[in-house]
């Protein structure tokens, strides 16, 4: 095992500002802090999340935050600013083949937030609202790190990481990559880095009607054909729309056919719930084709290198900045306490990163059943009636309710849910419904 530690005045870069970069810094920060270690930390950063749109600091996410991440957030005494918070998501109103399935949070406390993770959409009126990144990155400076506010062209190996900018290029001691899977990665062909697989979504953000309440979340599954899920989630005076179809891109066509296009069918597929809140097909307000990880990276780390957040693993369709946090957690006290080879990393922070794969297994399977069964009018019945039968229930005995629950907002983790949708009293209540013939 080569010998390699951070030591006093090691200098950490790292490439890329959102949740997983800022994480990564406060993580490294407070660990080296007990460690009694002295580390210059850089992270690497052009966007201003300030700017409203895309051509600056698009995130092309929903912005949604679970309990948990909010939970593991408090660990590093971090508590979201009201001005950062957008709603705070109490409801998820699913429609599926003509049934509508009303699902309210099934564990009192645990809350569920919608932020803008950049400046809000371009086309809006008024100031930009705060933006979540750009709370972390001050939260990051304020422990210590600095940013530079520079792009990075390209990551050079001599025998350490060289980062080059157009302004100059500079040594590190550790690299750790936090670029997600919607920019390049700028490290060169000799680190072997093997980037997460991905898909492209359909995303954009329009204005909020009156009768809309803003703790409810509308989602759909099956329709078009091909829609893995969609959901409408409320920012504010905003809706941030989300479309993901299985394995074919935007719009079930490929992202060639564009979003406005992919917007316009769902919006006609699903013209009889939404003409209740819009007598037209809502203004788009920014809209893009982002990609969302669909599989981890192959090769994520080697001596004085990692990825972190989406570069490495992350949550299938949810949660990812919750994912954010375990990853950068576990790389970072790797690199302080265990050190910064690839041994130390392949024995240390590898497991985590699988065990974020190995649940993505049974988020793969349950998107798919799920989207598939819940298309046939009478299983979507049958289905609906399973949940209004458990509401007055305790939480351990909500199947249904919960298992919806937890794959819309990744409150829970996916090979809980797979159990949960296998458990026999669970499948016995369905079955009742189904010889009933739902309601």
């Amino acid at each position: 095992m080569n010998d390699l530690r951070l030591r006093n005045g090691d200098r950490v870069v790292v490439v890329g500002g959102g949740p997983a970069g800022s994480f990564a810094a406060l993580h490294l920060l407070a660990a080296a802090r007990q460690a009694g270690l002295a580390c210059q930390v850089d992270i690497y950063e052009p966007r201003d999340f300030f700017t409203p749109g895309a051509s600056r600091n698009c995130k092309g996410c929903a912005g949604v935050l679970s309990a948990g991440a909010l939970q593991r957030m408090a660990s590093l005494g971090l508590t979201i600013p009201s001005e950062v918070i957008q709603s705070e998501l109490r409801v998820y109103q699913l429609h599926v083949a003509g049934q509508m399935t009303t699902i309210e949070q099934p564990v009192a406390g645990r809350r569920i937030l919608s932020v803008y993770r950049g400046a809000g959409p371009r086309r809006r009126t008024g100031p930009p609202p705060a933006s979540f990144d750009g709370f972390l990155l001050g939260q990051a400076i304020d422990a210590g790190a600095r940013v530079i506010r520079a792009r990075v062209r390209k990551v050079s190996w001599e025998g350490r990481p060289v980062v080059h900018t157009d302004g100059g290029s500079d040594a590190a001691d550790l690299l750790v990559l936090a670029t997600g899977v919607n920019s390049r990665s700028p490290l060169d062909e000799s680190f072997g880095y093997r980037p997460p697989s991905s898909e492209v979504m359909v995303q954009d953000e329009i204005p909020r009607p009156d009768n809309w309440p803003e703790d409810t979340v509308v989602g759909f599954f099956g329709q078009p054909p091909g829609l893995l899920f969609g959901a409408l989630v409320p920012k504010g005076e905003y809706l941030n729309v989300s479309l993901l179809w299985r394995g074919r891109g935007a719009g079930g066509g490929g992202a060639a056919k564009g979003v406005a296009g992919a917007l316009q069918q769902f919006y006609a597929a699903h013209a009889p719930v939404l003409r209740h809140f819009f007598p037209a097909d809502p203004p788009s307000l920014c809209g893009c084709n982002p990609r969302i990880l669909t599989g981890p990276a192959a090769v994520y780390y080697g001596d004085r290198w990692v990825s972190v957040g989406d570069a490495a693993a992350s949550h299938l369709f949810k949660d990812g900045i919750n994912s954010a946090f375990l990853t950068a957690r576990a790389a970072m006290t790797t690199a302080v306490t265990a050190g910064i080879g690839r041994e130390d990393f392949r024995s240390a922070y590898a497991p985590v990163c699988r065990s974020i794969a190995v649940d993505n297994r049974y988020g793969a399977v349950l998107y798919s059943v799920t989207s598939r069964l819940l298309g046939l009018p009478r299983v979507a019945r049958a289905f609906s009636g399973a949940v209004h039968a458990e509401e007055g229930l305790g939480f351990g005995r909500q199947f249904h309710a919960r298992l919806l629950w937890g794959m819309l907002t990744g409150d829970e983790p996916y090979a809980r849910l797979f159990r949960l949708a296998l458990a026999p009293r669970g499948l016995a209540a369905f079955a009742r419904q189904m010889m009933a013939g739902g309601i």
